[in-house]
């Protein structure tokens, strides 16, 4: 499989913004997201023209309505989740961080829902190369999340010439900690790393999802993979915990612990059906449009939880960064130079037969015509 990265040129926002008198809760006053489409507030959506994912799907999430990043960013008492990245490249102004996730991305540079779209590492890279350029530092009061890797590992329907699925966590791993010494070279000192779910145990794997139907012993091969997942990653974290920076701070954030209890509970957090996904529960034909019922279901499609089980993510992050605050020196000005840099456009991959998507502009094209997948692709 041959990539190749275009380089699309850069804009650069550098203004002033006013800093807190004190910065919010536990010292955060921003959020800046790296991942999947468990994150992606809109981003896939906006790139898409607006059409993935669709109706029912709420307002670009992957979801039927808010998803765990907002219910975090409201905890925290930011007054608005991060501003999507495909907002910035239109020339927003970023508040309270910015929200680089995209649905369907990879640890690597690939996006299983479109090759124009970005992975991970592009991501990143939109974060730090700019600030590496012009020799500035990332915001020290802000929460840096980095969720992905599901995508490495789950049943996908694209061209398998282009991408398949990993069947070991070497790649992904080597990846996750790649992107953790990038963060943490450019100055972020909070970051929120989480662990994957039992992939196993999801919809799809379970062979619920009939729009993608999967051999018999992916569930377990799943399983396994996602169990050496996250032993993998808790060793990375000690790993890094003694080579970056002392005030780097890695928050552990183990959502796999959270699921199982759901699962292994689901009267206590108010479910009635944690196999069957919502969308596609033949027995309850108006799941997709009855809220009442929604809310008694963990999954929405074959792989992504309803806004109910992500009010409980964002909930349980929270808990999770407030074990391990500490306290944060309050800005000595009532000014501070904030300089972000973001890609024009981010670095967006260029398939083979694919016209070149962007142009040096800072202007994200409408790609609704070449984003032919259906949703069902992957995070």
């Amino acid at each position: 499989m041959k990539q190749q990265l275009m380089a699309a040129g850069f804009v650069l926002f550098s203004f002033m913004l006013p800093l807190k008198a004190s910065a919010g809760t536990f010292g955060i006053d921003s959020i800046y997201v790296f991942g999947d489409s468990l994150s992606d507030t809109g981003n896939v959506f906006a790139a898409s023209g607006q059409t993935i994912p669709p109706p029912p799907y709420s307002q670009g999430r992957f979801s039927n309505g808010p998803i765990w990043i907002e219910e975090l960013a409201q905890k925290l008492e930011l007054d608005s989740s991060p501003t999507l990245y495909t907002d910035v490249v239109n020339g927003a102004t970023p508040k309270n961080g910015i929200n680089f996730a995209f649905g369907g991305a990879t640890t690597t540079s690939i996006n299983t829902v479109s090759p124009l779209l970005p992975g991970l590492q592009q991501q990143i890279g939109a974060f730090a190369q700019p600030l590496i350029q012009t020799n500035q530092k990332a915001d020290s009061h802000g929460l840096y999340v980095l969720w992905a890797g599901a995508n490495d590992y789950l049943p996908t329907d694209a061209d398998p010439n282009y991408f398949r699925p990993f069947t070991d966590t070497t790649q992904t791993i080597n990846n996750l900690k790649t992107a953790v010494a990038s963060l943490a070279s450019v100055g972020a000192t909070n970051i929120l790393l989480v662990n994957l779910p039992d992939l196993g145990l999801t919809p799809r794997a379970q062979n619920f999802d009939p729009t993608l139907p999967v051999p018999n012993g992916t569930s377990q091969i799943l399983s396994d993979l996602t169990e050496q997942h996250n032993e993998d990653l808790s060793k990375v974290i000690e790993d890094l915990d003694n080579v970056l920076a002392p005030d780097v701070k890695l928050i552990s954030f183990d959502v796999n612990s959270v699921l199982e209890d759901v699962i292994d509970r689901p009267s206590k957090y108010g479910f009635k059906e944690v196999t069957k996904p919502c969308l596609f529960d033949q027995s309850i034909p108006s799941c997709a449009i009855d809220q009442s019922k929604q809310d008694e279901y963990l999954f929405w499609d074959g792989i992504h939880p309803t806004t109910t089980a992500h009010k409980i993510i964002g909930d349980r992050a929270f808990q999770t960064i407030a074990k391990s605050a500490q306290p944060v020196p309050e800005p000595s000005t009532a000014l501070g130079t904030l300089g972000i840099g973001t890609l024009g456009a981010i670095a967006f991959m260029k398939y083979k037969r694919k016209k070149s998507l962007l142009t040096a502009t800072s202007q994200v094209p409408n790609v609704q015509s070449t984003l032919t997948k259906k949703v069902k692709v992957g995070c």
